[in-house]
């Protein structure tokens, strides 16, 4: 081994930490709450429909004025999934879900902003209401075919191609996307409780149907749907991890005694012992066992000691420095899961790790082979991935659009990069936006609060329009996003 005299060693320390302050930001309060007040603005430049007068994002127009007509149901509103014109119900579920869970669990951080984030969900509570209540036995949900949406490159207000709409039912039955929407309106229903009572009630009343549907005709609607759900959200993880999840939304909305009954009979079926590290519009199993071990860690319900257990396994998988990490990091300190769109896995663990420190007491530590966690070490993780979407990377650039002095120009997405429908009132077909698609040119309507997919596994990113795989924005990215950035806007974190 060679060694080093003294002042060598100091020198290569000084290099060390200088090169880490070449990229070091301290954000106070103010940032956070900046970047919470932009990251729920986002969803106002995602929305469909007719648009109110209170709308921020003024570049928008009203667009898919008439989607279900042709069918003769009303599926006019809900949110443009991420960079293109479709509504795909499975993630749009999963994105209220989380921006409920959001609210629920730091909505008291969020001052003035509460009421921006309870109208973001109420968009799309609005929408799936018209979904699921339309038909019995019957769940919209997708409208537009994406195989001929992504063929264009069109704004919203433009919209040639087909609207047509897909559902599942008794004998198509999607399990996945219908559990999905039964957790997301009951945790909804918690968020309007005391605001909107009635609104409240008919949520959580239709989250219990949906989940009777979902339990009740077993399936996974990428086997109903095919090529029209795969591979842009095909459900990879099966069903049965949306079923334990929606059913453990129900119970903590409602307190029902037979969802703790259906939980305590089915969990180990549904994926329970799975040692998942994986949290996603397509896999809730990581999300279910926090979600039930706060019962535990809160209430000290001793039914959901076991998800206690899973869930310190989850936590231990994330925290550098311990034996049990399974986790991969970037070299800038970014948390890293091979595939597209790397920030949805990123956003969604940070608020994961909030989460659980919340709930953990003040004395209690999680246990990671020789290796103890508290919960400042979980804020502290936390924290760092936030700072790295915000600017604190290697590259010196904000991921999400609008934050910082530098930050995405040109974002994979149809009416951000397009002219304005304000700006340029002529209709732009579907092939003639393709000059905007390749153009060199900065978008030119700034989808302000817009997170895009972010880095490769060495921090490195490129700026381009065609590069969707990180520089396409979508709503889950997001949602998770709002309950971190609220919970680190506030002065005095809770514990």
């Amino acid at each position: 081994m060679t060694a080093f005299s003294p002042v060598i060693v100091i020198l290569l320390l000084c290099l060390t930490v200088s090169s880490f302050r070449l990229y070091s930001q301290a954000f106070s309060p103010q940032d956070y709450a900046n970047a919470l007040e932009k990251s729920i603005l986002f969803f106002e430049g995602q929305r469909s429909g007719k648009l109110p007068s209170t709308q921020r994002l003024t570049w928008r127009g009203d667009s898919g004025l008439s989607d279900g007509s042709p069918y003769h149901v009303n599926l006019v509103g809900g949110y443009y999934d991420a960079g293109d014109n479709v509504k795909f119900g499975f993630p749009m579920a999963f994105t209220t879900t989380l921006l409920s869970w959001s609210v629920i669990e730091f909505g008291s951080f969020m001052g003035e902003q509460i009421s921006n984030a309870s109208t973001a969900i109420r968009w799309a509570t609005d929408y799936l209401l018209k979904a699921a209540a339309t038909t019995p036995d019957t769940l919209y949900v997708q409208v537009a075919d994406p195989n001929q949406d992504h063929r264009c490159w069109e704004r919203p207000e433009d919209m040639d191609t087909p609207r047509n709409i897909y559902k599942v039912s008794a004998q198509n039955p999607g399990s996945d996307v219908a559990g999905e929407t039964a957790a997301a309106l009951a945790a909804a229903s918690m968020v309007f409780k005391d605001s909107d009572p009635s609104y409240s009630t008919r949520l959580l009343h239709t989250a219990m149907r949906m989940f009777y549907f979902a339990d009740t005709y077993r399936g996974s609607y990428s086997d109903s749907l095919n090529s029209v759900v795969c591979p842009f959200y095909c459900s990879y993880s099966g069903y049965h991890d949306e079923l334990l999840w929606g059913a453990s939304w129900i119970h903590r909305a409602s307190r029902n005694t037979s969802y703790l009954t259906y939980i305590h009979s089915n969990g180990q079926n549904m994926r329970a012992n799975d040692e998942n590290y994986s949290f996603s519009w397509d896999d809730k199993t990581a999300g279910t066992k926090i979600l039930l071990s706060t019962d535990f860690m809160e209430k000290k319900m001793e039914e959901f000691q076991l998800y206690k257990a899973h869930s310190d396994n989850y936590i231990c998988s994330l925290v550098p420095g311990t034996h049990t990490l399974q986790a991969q990091y970037t070299p800038g300190g970014l948390l890293y899961r091979e595939g597209w769109s790397n920030l949805q896995s990123v956003t969604s663990t940070a608020f994961l790790l909030l989460t659980y420190a919340k709930y953990l007491s003040s004395n209690e530590v999680v246990t990671c082979g020789s290796s103890t966690v508290k919960a400042e070490d979980l804020i502290s993780l936390a924290r760092k991935q936030v700072d790295y979407i915000l600017g604190n990377n290697p590259a010196n650039i904000s991921y999400m659009v609008g934050f910082g002095e530098r930050y995405p120009l040109h974002v994979h997405h149809r009416g951000s990069s397009l002219p304005s429908i304000h700006e340029h009132p002529d209709h732009i077909g579907c092939s003639d936006g393709f000059q905007y698609f390749y153009s060199k040119s900065p978008n030119p309507n700034i989808l302000i609060g817009a997170i895009v997919g972010g880095p490769d596994s060495r921090d490195n990113f490129a700026d381009a329009r065609n590069n969707y795989q990180q520089s396409e924005p979508a709503l889950y990215i997001n949602a998770a996003f709002v309950g971190a950035a609220a919970y680190f806007s506030a002065e005095t974190q809770p514990k």
